[in-house]
């Protein structure tokens, strides 16, 4: 099914777009498309004059955004169904050396997240996928299933920093016994009955944590984070920059702790008598502390409360 990005308006918007500094004539590619607000942004802010790359694990979204600019742009688009991870082996293919901004809006988009179809949503019955390429990888009713005890534990906790994860890896365990756990809806029955009442009654829905952590599992979001922002950052020009939008600490982290990593020197311990690392400080941190959506744009898109903004400079040599 085609889903409608008509409307959509992502997070940060203009605060993102400023930050990235977009001009006209510039190679400028959006690394997660989703509905393509932020693409479509970067378009108006270049006047359709450069070279304009999107990229995307999900077909949806490549056939929408195929649909949605083919209309309303005489520019260069290239729409590229992909994973961020391979950025430059992306931008190699289409012969450009070099960008003049990326930007990264991480996580499950509001899309993916209203078309029930999909299974990222705890809140619409449907089938346990989670898979933002459908092309590959596990499904998330093949985790609930197949995973042992620890390994659900464990996912739980490192990717939902979820508390009940012992209780709620016990519960599924017990329960599939019975009858494989296919639907997002049984999945969260299962957490909602692990969970003790009177935690239920604080915080945000019980199935939240768990159904992040899945997702993040079963997509390998953080293991390929660290090391596709780097290239990110090699692929840029002198002056051009890097924006990424995340949504729970734990990207946010990941973030902070590379961006913070590219903008120093020497990485030697400090009593070392001479530097051995070679390391180089490749960009110039623009965001201090990262950028918060404003209070108006929290209470009318409320999936914004959490999301943080960081930005970077590449140096010039």
């Amino acid at each position: 099914m085609k889903m409608d990005y008509k409307y959509h308006r992502p997070v940060l918007l203009n605060e993102t777009i400023d930050l990235l500094s977009v001009m006209p004539g510039g190679v400028y590619v959006d690394a997660t498309l989703g509905g393509g607000g932020h693409f479509k942004e970067i378009l108006a802010r270049a006047r359709g004059d450069g070279i304009f790359i999107g990229i995307d694990r999900d077909e949806d979204a490549i056939s929408n955004a195929r649909s949605l600019f083919s209309k309303h742009f005489n520019a260069k688009i290239e729409l590229v169904h992909d994973n961020f991870k391979n950025i430059k082996r992306i931008l190699r293919n289409l012969n450009i050396e070099g960008v003049n901004g990326i930007v990264f809006d991480l996580g499950v988009s509001s899309f993916q997240l209203d078309e029930g179809s999909r299974g990222f949503s705890y809140i619409k019955d449907a089938p346990l996928d989670m898979r933002m390429d459908k092309r590959t990888g596990l499904t998330a009713e093949q985790v609930v299933n197949e995973m042992d005890r620890a390994t659900l534990k464990r996912i739980f906790e490192d990717y939902g920093e979820e508390a009940w994860a012992g209780r709620i890896a016990d519960f599924i365990c017990e329960r599939r016994k019975k009858d494989r756990i296919t639907t997002t809806g049984r999945l969260v029955e299962i957490i909602k009955d692990a969970i003790p009442a009177r935690a239920r009654r604080q915080g945000p829905h019980p199935a939240k944590r768990v159904f992040q952590a899945l997702r993040i599992y079963v997509n390998d979001e953080l293991e390929i984070l660290e090391s596709s922002l780097k290239d990110a950052v090699d692929v840029l020009t002198p002056g051009g920059r890097i924006c990424v939008i995340t949504f729970h600490s734990l990207e946010d982290r990941i973030v902070k702790k590379t961006l913070k990593y590219l903008s120093v020197g020497c990485i030697c311990p400090k009593d070392a008598p001479f530097c051995i690392c070679g390391h180089k400080k490749t960009v110039k941190i623009l965001t201090n502390k990262p950028v918060l959506p404003a209070p108006e744009e929290v209470e009318e898109n409320p999936r914004s409360r959490s999301a943080k903004l960081r930005a970077a400079e590449k140096l010039g040599f």
